[in-house]
Formats: C-alpha cells, sequence, structure tokens
C-alpha cells in the first residue's frame, strides 16, 4: 500500500484545529505553565531539596530496596495502564486509518513516553540514592535508574499487543509491588542497618544494561508498526480521559473509565442474589466478590498505615481515615447506577432513602474491617498503647462509608460559582470544591484522630464518643440527602 507523508497531514490538521485561536494563545498559555512551575520551585525549593537531598543517609538498604522495587514495579503498572504508546485524538480520528506510515505516526508518542520514563527513573533513583547512599553519591545510580526506567518502558511495549505473557507479567509484577510493600513495613515496624557501600561492578553493569536496552529500542522502533489499532485506541481514550479529568478537574469522569475498563475484560455468569438481604445489599456483596483482587489489595493495605509509626500521629489517624474510605468505596460505583435508573428503583418500590440506606451497609462493613485491622496491627507494633483500638476501628465504618457514598453521589462540577484571582493566575472553585467532595465527611473521624494523636491508652468512652459521632452524621447524612417520598438519587450530596 502506498503512505504519504505524516508531517503535512498532521500541520494540515493543526492549523484546521487552531484556526479559530488567535496566534499568541498557544505561547501564552507555555509562559503561564513554565513560570507557574519556576514560582512553585522558588517557593518549595527548601522541602523540595530536603525531601531529594538530605544532609545524611537517612534511610536502610532494606527500604532502599523496597522502595526501588516498589516505585520500578509501580512504574511498570501506570505505564500498561496507560498503553504505554497512544497517541492524540485528532491522530486517532483521522490517521489511524489513513495512509500514512504507521510508524512515523507513532515515533513521536514513543519519543514523549521515553523521555518521560527516564527522567521520571532519574529522579526517583536520585531521591532514593540521596536518602540511602552514603557520601559522595556515585552518580552511575542514577544513570543506572535512568536506563532501568527506560528499560520498564521497553518491556510494557511489549506487552501492550496482549500478548499471553503479558497478563502474567502483570501478576508477577503487582506481587513484587506487594513485597516491597511489605520489605517498607518490615523496615518501619523493626528497622534495618544503613548502606555502607556499593558493589564496584555497578558501573560494567550499568553500561551493560545501556547497551542491552539500546538495542531493544531501536527493536522497539522498527516493530512499532506491528501494535495493534485498538490497543493504540484504547490507550488513546484512556489518555484523553486523564487529560480531561485533569484539566476540568473532574476525578469522577477516571472512577467511571476505569469501572468500564474492568467489567469489559470479565466474563460473568447469572447467580442469584442472598434473600436474606436486602436486595441492594446483596448486590452489593455479590459485585464485592467479584473483585477478589482489589479485596486481597485492600487486606494488605491495612498494613500501610504503619509506615506513618514515626510520623507525628495525628497523620496516622488521618491515614487510617482515608483507608477506610477507599475500602468503602469498592461498592460505592452501584450508587451511581442508582442515581442514572431510578427507574429501577421505582420498580423495586424503594424510596432514595431506602435505597441509600441499603447500599451504605457493605461500605460500612469494609470500612469497618479494615480500620480495625489497621488499627490492630499498628497496636501489635507498639505505634499505638494499650486499649481497645480494634473497637474504634469498627467505629469507624459508618465514616468511611458515608464519606464513599457522598463521593459517588458527586456531580457535575458547578462552573457557575465566583472564580478566585491568585497571582498565579484564576481559580475555579467549582472545581476545588468537587474535589474535596466526600472526603469533608471524614471529619465525623475527629475524635478517633484525637485519640489516636493524644498517644494516651484508650478508654471505652472514646469508642462511645465516635460511635455517638458516627451515626449520628450518618444518620444526618441520610436524612438531609434523601426522601422517603422521592425515588430520584440524582440530586447533588
Amino acid at each position: 500500500m502506498t503512505t504519504v507523508a505524516v508531517r503535512p497531514v498532521r500541520r494540515w490538521i493543526h492549523q484546521t484545529q487552531v484556526a479559530h485561536l488567535e496566534r499568541g494563545e498557544r505561547f501564552g498559555t507555555f509562559y503561564v505553565i513554565v513560570l507557574s512551575v519556576l514560582i512553585l520551585g522558588s517557593m518549595f525549593w527548601n522541602h523540595i531539596h530536603g525531601l531529594v537531598w538530605p544532609t545524611h543517609p537517612d534511610i536502610s538498604g532494606l527500604a532502599a530496596g523496597s522502595l526501588t522495587t516498589v516505585l520500578t514495579g509501580g512504574l511498570y503498572l501506570a505505564l500498561r495502564r496507560l498503553g504505554p504508546l497512544a497517541i492524540s485524538r485528532p491522530a486517532a480520528s483521522w490517521l489511524l486509518t489513513a495512509p500514512v506510515s504507521r510508524r512515523r505516526l507513532l515515533w513521536p508518542s514513543l519519543a514523549v513516553a521515553s523521555v518521560f520514563a527516564f527522567i521520571l527513573s532519574a529522579v526517583a533513583a536520585l531521591a532514593i540514592t540521596g536518602h540511602a547512599s552514603p557520601r559522595p553519591l556515585p552518580l552511575v545510580l542514577i544513570i543506572l535508574g535512568a536506563v532501568a526506567g527506560l528499560g520498564v518502558l521497553l518491556v510494557a511495549l511489549a506487552a501492550q499487543p496482549g500478548r499471553r505473557w503479558a497478563r502474567l507479567l502483570d501478576n508477577v509484577v503487582a506481587l513484587v509491588v506487594a513485597g516491597g510493600l511489605a520489605g517498607l513495613v518490615a523496615d518501619a515496624a523493626v528497622g534495618a542497618p544503613l548502606v555502607s557501600g556499593f558493589p564496584s561492578l555497578v558501573g560494567p553493569a550499568t553500561g551493560a544494561l545501556a547497551l542491552v536496552v539500546g538495542a531493544f529500542f531501536v527493536l522497539a522502533v522498527r516493530n512499532l508498526n506491528r501494535t495493534p489499532a485498538d490497543r493504540i485506541l484504547d490507550a488513546s481514550r484512556t489518555a484523553g480521559t486523564l487529560a480531561d479529568s485533569a484539566f476540568g478537574v473532574e476525578p469522577s469522569w477516571v472512577a467511571d473509565m476505569l469501572e468500564r475498563q474492568y467489567w469489559a475484560h470479565r466474563k460473568l455468569r447469572s447467580a442469584g442474589l442472598n434473600a436474606h438481604l436486602p436486595v441492594l445489599t446483596a448486590q452489593d456483596l455479590r459485585l464485592a466478590l467479584r473483585r477478589p483482587r482489589r479485596l486481597l489489595w485492600l487486606m494488605l493495605a491495612t498494613a500501610l498505615p504503619a509506615l506513618l509509626s514515626h510520623a507525628p500521629t495525628w497523620l496516622l489517624g488521618i491515614a487510617v481515615l482515608v483507608g477506610a474510605l477507599l475500602a468503602a468505596g469498592t461498592t460505592a460505583a452501584n450508587t451511581r447506577s442508582d442515581a442514572a435508573n431510578p427507574v429501577m428503583l421505582r420498580m423495586l418500590a424503594l424510596s432514595s432513602r431506602q435505597a441509600l440506606t441499603q447500599r451504605l451497609i457493605v461500605p460500612a462493613v469494609l470500612a469497618a474491617l479494615w480500620s480495625a485491622t489497621s488499627l490492630t496491627l499498628l497496636q501489635l507494633l507498639s505505634a499505638l498503647p494499650p486499649g481497645p483500638w480494634w473497637a474504634l476501628g469498627l467505629a469507624l465504618g459508618p465514616v468511611g462509608a458515608a464519606a464513599a457514598i457522598r463521593r459517588a453521589r458527586v456531580g457535575f462540577v458547578d462552573n457557575s460559582l465566583l472564580p478566585l484571582e491568585t497571582p498565579m493566575g484564576t481559580v475555579s472553585t467549582g472545581p476545588a470544591l468537587a474535589s474535596v467532595v466526600g472526603y469533608d465527611l471524614l471529619l465525623l473521624g475527629l475524635p478517633a484522630i484525637v485519640l489516636i494523636a493524644e498517644g494516651s491508652p484508650l478508654t471505652w468512652v472514646g469508642v462511645a464518643v465516635q460511635v455517638g459521632f458516627a451515626a449520628l452524621g450518618a444518620r444526618f447524612y441520610l436524612s438531609g440527602t434523601t426522601d422517603p417520598s422521592r425515588v430520584e438519587l440524582a440530586k447533588p450530596s
């Protein structure tokens, strides 16, 4: 098939798209972004410098190795989620099926992804070695980290066409990330010695790895035209959704996208619901049981607050509350389905209050179990004083459930609110307020934060106070956002 040059076609599409824009608008946008980055960097330079390059090494070899494992595996999983090879929407609409060279069409995207992976890995390597390596810092370690990040990109690129080994590798990397998190928790609990030095083979190993990665990079460029079009379209839709969500400060778009992607690749069989439970609660329970991987990750994540055992105690309480919200959000997406389909609630003869009450049960159980397990582990690791912390965790169940349901019910961003003028430009208050919806209900767990921050032994009186706050808060949320005579749940919470 005869192909045409890509560059003139791209130029024509770009000129057609921006014909209605002023000539200097793109330059002005670029100028504002660069100026904002420079201003923020100068404002927080001391904090950034201390975060990346402390005066003395302050983490052990176990922590450095575990953190390297987590970041490397996380980079791979993130690249797999993003594609990693994606193109812009105009290119996906007009050029993907056009008679143009597929290699020349995809090369700019591969170049951008390579630069991103290289720089991000170099910064991560600098941060890890800055905290773990004795001085002077060997520069070859930063080069090794950057080259390794580029190698991770090439592995994710090879897995994008959907080969058989790709899903197995995803599961292996997920287990490796879990092992890295376990290593971080173990280091926070028992501690480990600092790094005394590095072997002399680091330099030759870095050079050999660079040669191997370079060879595979050339091979990947030659095989760009073998990437299936449907995989590129999926990655382009994902990248476009993330860009829209970031530009419009609308995280619900990302949540909807993840839900659609998850269920689009599942083969389900019809199964009856538990007749002893309310119908919507039984549906939530069935949904939770069909997501065993997420339940497993939630169970493993109960140990993550232990990483903050040396941080201020109030921060430990906030981490437990945020974890309870995330655990409760496992089945909260069904609330959006109820809001979009009030006919089903009418057929079930359920009012909005009855429906929301049933939807709160499973999230409350998940949040309670997560909080109780996390606080119990913290107590076993001597991060908390004696007391019935497991009971306090159970009392946080309604808090996490109400916050997760409120987060799931957030409507469209209200762009009619007055904007705020700042030295770096105008800030829309609508997206800012929508971004904190749901998290504001975590204030119902304020007694738990105070009890954890005090550092005193927990009594049953404190547990009773938290139970009262959680029960009253959940009750007020139900009565204030639902109506026993109304079916629709689409009304913003």
